[in-house]
């Protein structure tokens, strides 16, 4: 017995960013009015300029605004919304969220609270699938949350181990721990992680299989108790248990496999009486077995390359489905065509352990080869107080080798400059051989890079060549906009020798002399050091240019910013440089900054402080937890040394750079 069919004929989407973007677009083909909620951080955002209708949720923090239930059902009937869809993150897993909605008298656009509930606690999840006969990874999902119950229990799991948060997802309260010594201090970490993430901080326990494939399966159902699934995404490529990389299908998944989790997938779902978009999570090892892992009950951030090779928009199933009618396809309709491969960039500083990197995009341009989904716009400020992702760049194609060779060249030709991105990270990920050969597995970022590969791209002289070349080029571009009708034959031309114009170039604490000497309209020999280059500008438009590098063709994306005299942001084969001018800047002296300073590394909440004025500290030990973007960071003491002065306090919001700590260095025996 079904409830009757019921019309969606306005939407609130209860999402932010690309994901809220992405809704839209479907929600508007199907001819469903939108309506944006935001938050005062994103007054100005995409999705906010995209919905039909709009309302303020309140202040910038997550529990203010996208958090705030109240204001979201207060939102639904001040827009006349007949409908919520959660997208992904926020309340999206929230049972009381989704009873809430029904008792307004809101469709909800997801799965039944009850199926919510059940796979929204790992623990509970865990202890249904093992009853349902679900393949589960060995550990522990008691009821007794003492450390003393977790320790003892993980003497018998056996170590290595994962701590992980019961509610929730996206690594936020996960750790791996390999011994027992370590243990104490990862329950406390993962624990306090997981109450600022999800409002709860019960923890399970699992056996670590060592270098698995994180392979899931998507599965959709209806209200008339059909259940299918639409084949599995591997998504082994991780750093910090988030996903970087995504693809469907898996290469290390074959026929019978593929039969079997989707069987177990299928299964899970029908136990728990489920109805709409989930992920059912699988660890699969060496030999081909496979665990549970856990249930995603709502659209997966990776749902467009299970789009691509299916050729079904779920997200248009979705709205279908919510409205009581039956699902339109059975599993025999379901084929999988070619190879899909999806990156996520992300606003974060590589070399710095991934760090979040907040700030303004002072430009950004999508490569025209791909499926982009964005929430992202030039001038629009990446806040702190949300996940770093900025954009997923998809591509598709009949084979895997092409499908990752065009998402190589669409991250290539994509422009985000503003902000510290993973774009150069992704380039390189997808060229090892390991991820281009399929035999990534979730070790895949330890065992293939190293502390030099993730550097800031090198700014080597041939880059500050063309650096200077650019500079030249704009240069020229002013002065004549402010000239009356210079022929161009007369474009770089002297009556006596040639002018060489002098540079100092200086990118990711590399300096670089120049000199550009102009030979011809186009044409320019440029120095640096012992280095000389023959470079001719052969195309010069308002982001792009093509420069011939002694022959070589060299495509390059850039932009100036808007009143930064003497920048150039230049991307050049994916890596991008913020280049400055030394010449036309006057900047300050850096000055010998104390060695014992501890300043903020971005911007975020100071969770807990660990220290006291006059207490001695050895360098490296734990001085307080900075939490950014949903993740928790541990700020070490950079010295030896007696702390001298504490500039901030625990529950405060603090700015990247400020100084939070003064520690009063040991004199070096």
């Amino acid at each position: 017995m079904t409830d009757s069919p019921k019309t969606i004929n306005s939407a609130l989407i209860a999402n932010r960013g690309e994901i809220a973007c992405r809704v839209m677009r479907t929600a508007k083909a199907m001819g469903i009015r939108t309506i944006a909620v935001y938050s005062e951080a994103d007054a100005s955002a995409p999705h906010v300029q995209m919905a039909d209708d709009a309302f303020l949720l309140g202040p910038a923090p997550a529990a203010d605004s996208y958090l705030n239930v109240e204001r979201i059902l207060q939102a639904a009937r001040a827009t006349g919304a007949d409908a919520v869809h959660p997208g992904y993150g926020f309340l999206s897993e929230n049972a009381a969220f989704a009873r809430a909605c029904a008792e307004a008298g809101l469709t909800f656009i997801g799965p039944p609270p009850d199926a919510i509930e059940i796979m929204g606690d790992k623990a509970k999840a865990k202890r249904r699938m093992i009853d349902a006969g679900v393949p589960c990874v060995p550990g522990y999902q008691g009821e007794d949350q003492a450390d003393k119950a977790l320790l003892a229990a993980a003497k018998d799991v056996g170590f290595p181990i994962m701590v992980k948060a019961a509610a929730g997802g996206g690594g936020r309260g996960m750790r791996l721990v390999e011994n027992a010594n370590d243990l104490p201090t990862a329950l406390t970490t993962a624990r306090s992680e997981a109450e600022n993430a999800f409002g709860a901080g019960d923890l399970i326990l699992e056996r670590a299989i060592i270098e698995p494939r994180h392979v899931e399966i998507q599965v959709f159902a209806d209200a008339h108790g059909n259940v299918i699934h639409l084949g599995e995404r591997d998504c082994s490529v991780q750093r910090r248990h988030q996903k970087v990389l995504e693809e469907a299908p898996s290469p290390a998944v074959t026929p019978d496999i593929r039969e079997a989790m989707g069987a177990a997938a299928v299964k899970a779902a029908c136990d728990i009486g489920y109805v709409g978009a989930g992920t059912v999570e699988f660890l699969l090892d060496r030999e081909g077995a496979f665990y549970f892992l856990e249930m995603n009950t709502r659209l997966q951030v990776e749902h467009p390359v299970t789009e691509m090779v299916t050729d079904i928009d779920l997200v248009a199933l979705q709205f279908q489905v919510a409205q009581g009618r039956a699902l339109p396809l059975s599993q025999a309709d379901v084929t999988l065509s070619g190879h899909s491969i999806e990156a996520r960039l992300y606003a974060e500083d590589v070399a710095q352990g991934f760090l979040p990197a907040a700030g303004r995009v002072d430009f950004w341009q999508p490569a025209p080869s791909a499926r982009t989904d964005s929430g992202i716009a030039s001038g629009l400020e990446v806040s702190a107080f949300y996940d770093p992702m900025l954009a997923k760049i998809i591509t598709h194609a009949e084979t895997r080798d092409d499908a990752r060779r065009k998402l190589v060249d669409a991250l290539k030709a994509t422009a985000i400059f503003g902000l510290t991105t993973n774009k150069a990270f992704l380039i390189d990920a997808l060229e090892k051989p390991d991820f281009a050969d399929g035999a990534a597995t979730t070790a895949f970022i330890g065992d293939n890079f190293t502390d030099n590969d993730l550097a800031a791209p090198a700014f080597t002289d041939e880059i500050a060549a063309c650096a200077a070349v650019l500079f030249f080029a704009q240069g020229r571009k002013t002065a004549l906009a402010q000239s009356l009708g210079v022929p161009a034959a007369l474009f770089n031309w002297r009556s006596a020798s040639p002018v060489t114009t002098p540079y100092r170039l200086k990118a990711n604490e590399t300096q670089h002399d120049i000199g550009v000497t102009p030979e011809g309209e186009n044409e320019y020999a440029v120095t640096t050091g012992e280095q000389s280059f023959s470079i001719t500008l052969s195309n010069l438009s308002a982001h792009d240019a093509v420069l011939s590098v002694d022959g070589s063709r060299k495509a390059l994306l850039y932009n100036i910013p808007i009143g930064a005299s003497g920048r150039l942001q230049l991307s050049i084969s994916g890596a991008d440089f913020d280049i400055q001018n030394l010449h036309e800047i006057f900047a300050t002296a850096e000055g010998g900054a104390n060695a014992g300073v501890v300043s903020a590394p971005m911007h975020g909440l100071l969770v807990d402080i660990f220290i006291k004025n006059g207490q001695q500290v050895a360098k490296g030990d734990r001085l307080a937890v900075l939490e950014a973007m949903k993740m928790q960071h541990e700020l070490t003491a950079p010295v030896s040394g007696k702390v001298t002065d504490i500039h901030s306090e625990a529950g405060v919001q603090v700015s990247a750079n400020s100084v939070l700590f003064e520690i009063d260095p040991e004199d070096e025996a």
